[in-house]
C-alpha cells in the first residue's frame, strides 16, 4: 500500500513537471512564431530612390514599390509589413520617426542608414562640381565623421530598435561602392572615384562593426553590386542625372533587386 501510494505520488509528480515543461515550451514556440513581422527603416538607399514606382502616400519620403522591403515582402508574405523608411534621413530621423510599428511581434528589421549623417550628398556634389582636391579634402572631412561620431548616433539607433523589437532579427543592409575602377569613363576622374570607393568601404566597415556590437547581422551589398557599379557598362547604379539630380547615385530598380534584394535574402 505504502509502495502504491509512493508511486502515485511520483507519477504525479512527474506529469506535473512535463506538463510545466511542455507548457513553457509550447508558449515559448507561439512567442516566436508571432515573431513574423517586417519592419523595414532606413535612408533613401532603402526607400527605393532611384527605382521608380514611388507610392503617392509616401510623399517626400518616395518609398518605391520596386524597393528590396517590398520585393522581400512580397516574395516571403510576413504577418504584417511596415515600410517607414524615407529619403533623407539620418540615424536620428529612424528613431524619431520610423520605430512605431516595432514591437514583440515583430520578427524582421532592415535599416539602411549612416550616409546621410556623413553627409554623401555634399560629398558627391563636391566630387561631381569641384577638383580633385576639393573632392579628397572633402572626403576626408566625412571620414572623420564616420569614425568620430556616427559610431555613436548607429548606437543610438541600434539600441532603440532593439528596446522596441526584442524578438526581432535585425539585418544592417550597407551600401555599394559607386565606380568601377580601370575603366574608360566620362565623367569624374580616377582619383575622385577611387576617393569615393574609398569612403564607400570606410562607411561600411563602421556600420559593420557597430551591427556587430549590438548582435545585428550586416549585410554586405558591395558582393553583388560588383560587375554593376557605374563606369562597367552594366550599372545597376544611376550616375548624375541632371534632370532628376535626387536620384543620382542611387540604385536602379535592377539594384534593388539584384542587388539590395539579394544581400537581404542571403541575411535575413
Amino acid at each position: 500500500m505504502r509502495r502504491s501510494r509512493l508511486v502515485g505520488y511520483l507519477s504525479a509528480a512527474v506529469l506535473a513537471v512535463c506538463t510545466a515543461l511542455t507548457g513553457a515550451a509550447t508558449a515559448q514556440a507561439d512567442t516566436s512564431a508571432a515573431a513574423t513581422g517586417y519592419v523595414a527603416l532606413g535612408d533613401s538607399y532603402a526607400s527605393g530612390v532611384g527605382a521608380g514606382s514611388y507610392t503617392s502616400a509616401s510623399g517626400d519620403c518616395k518609398r518605391s514599390t520596386k524597393a528590396y522591403p517590398q520585393l522581400w515582402a512580397a516574395a516571403h508574405a510576413p504577418s504584417s509589413f511596415d515600410f517607414t523608411a524615407c529619403s533623407g534621413a539620418r540615424t536620428s530621423d529612424v528613431v524619431s520617426g520610423q520605430l512605431a510599428p516595432l514591437g514583440a511581434t515583430t520578427g524582421l528589421v532592415s535599416v539602411t542608414v549612416g550616409g546621410n549623417d556623413a553627409g554623401f550628398g555634399d560629398v558627391m556634389t563636391t566630387c561631381v562640381l569641384q577638383s580633385d582636391s576639393a573632392c579628397l579634402s572633402r572626403i576626408a572631412t566625412a571620414e572623420a565623421y564616420l569614425d568620430s561620431t556616427l559610431p555613436a548616433n548607429l548606437n543610438s539607433a541600434y539600441s532603440a530598435i532593439r528596446a522596441k523589437a526584442p524578438s526581432a532579427r535585425v539585418v544592417v543592409v550597407g551600401y555599394p561602392r559607386f565606380y568601377r575602377l580601370g575603366a574608360t569613363c566620362l565623367g569624374l576622374s580616377e582619383t575622385k572615384r577611387a576617393a569615393i570607393n574609398a569612403g564607400s568601404d570606410h562607411l561600411n566597415t563602421v556600420i559593420a562593426q557597430r551591427a556587430a556590437a549590438h548582435g545585428f547581422t550586416f549585410a554586405d551589398v558591395r558582393g553583388p553590386f560588383t560587375g554593376h557599379e557605374i563606369c562597367s557598362g552594366s550599372s545597376w547604379l544611376h550616375s548624375v542625372n541632371w534632370l532628376n539630380v535626387g536620384e543620382s547615385y542611387h540604385p536602379t530598380a535592377a539594384g534593388q533587386s539584384g542587388g539590395y534584394l539579394a544581400a537581404l535574402n542571403s541575411a535575413a
